[in-house]
């Protein structure tokens, strides 16, 4: 498969929006290396704002900036995304029903070793409570462009974490995407396997392929906005196939296996496991190591799903 950098595409992606429309504007939190978006500032100085560390005041400028009419996108580690400017976030950009767009880098284990403590397992959750607010995450660099270009467009805040490193890429460029819908990247008939992010996607569908060869029909859903979550097709596959597992690099709780555990238990009820941390904290470690430590992995996908159809 092609690989591409997910924080080069988001970056590009900014900067054919922001050649289409004068109102986008990018803060950043003295992390623009990491981030990539130093080719942004180098085409826009003009509307590029390195706010230093100090991401509470950056999304309050953020707000600033979209109530005179701009599009901010305020970028930073998911960790100080989400726990850090929580409260600005809500009140000052999304209470005020304002238009910024803040993004999360890093997320759950691809942190690796920033360790513990810049390793957000939370940040979905947190998220999950502001009202009205659109929270997702990509799976590969197309669904991240769209889902960007999307965002954009949206009127209203959006929450979106972002994986940095170079991903295989899954869709084609021509594959339509909605805030709010998932997609349907692998029928079956025995088990759904509901997945959000690159990590989890990517190691759903090779667990997926596992399954087939022990005669196993999985269907494999993106679901990347996690809020609006797409409960049409959570229902319609839950009905079709009675056992559904939820694979998110990210607390269980709160996150994508809480959204679809709710639409379930008030809809349809049926047979639900949840992959992803439980009730833990990080901690420093390769990607590869922390996926095996906290059981997202090919293997764990596989045996959770022939354990629970049993």
């Amino acid at each position: 498969m092609a690989q591409l950098e997910m924080r080069a595409v988001y970056a590009q992606t900014l900067i054919e929006l922001a050649e289409k429309d004068d109102r986008i504007v990018l803060l950043e939190a003295d992390l623009m290396k990491a981030s990539g978006t130093t080719i942004f500032k180098n085409k826009f100085p003009e509307r590029t704002f390195n706010m230093g560390v100090a991401e509470a005041n950056m999304v309050g400028v953020a707000a600033g900036l979209s109530a005179g009419g701009k599009i901010p996108f305020a970028d930073t580690f998911g960790c100080f995304a989400a726990r850090r400017t929580y409260d600005q976030f809500f009140i000052s950009a999304n209470y005020a029903r304002l238009n910024v767009k803040l993004t999360g880098t890093d997320p759950g284990v691809s942190s690796a070793y920033n360790g513990g403590t810049h390793m957000p397992f939370e940040d979905l959750g947190i998220m999950r409570n502001i009202p009205k607010l659109v929270v997702f995450e990509p799976s590969d660099p197309v669904s991240l462009k769209k889902l960007v270009q999307k965002a954009a467009a949206h009127q209203g805040c959006t929450y979106m974490r972002l994986h940095r490193k170079p991903v295989d890429i899954i869709y084609t460029e021509d594959e339509p995407f909605e805030l709010g819908k998932g997609k349907v990247l692998r029928d079956g008939n025995d088990v759904t396997i509901v997945a959000i992010g690159v990590i989890m996607v990517h190691e759903a569908l090779k667990a997926a392929e596992m399954l087939k060869s022990e005669n196993i029909s999985a269907a494999v859903i993106d679901m990347h906005t996690v809020k609006p979550v797409d409960s049409e097709l959570i229902l319609q596959y839950a009905q079709k196939t009675g056992l559904i597992v939820t694979c998110e690099n990210h607390q269980i709780m709160n996150g994508l296996g809480s959204a679809v555990a709710e639409v379930l238990a008030e809809n349809c009820p049926c047979r639900l496991k949840r992959i992803g941390v439980e009730d833990e904290f990080g901690e420093v470690g390769t990607q590869e190591y922390l996926q095996e430590r906290f059981g997202m992995t090919v293997g764990h996908i596989a045996d959770v799903v022939k354990k629970n159809l049993k």
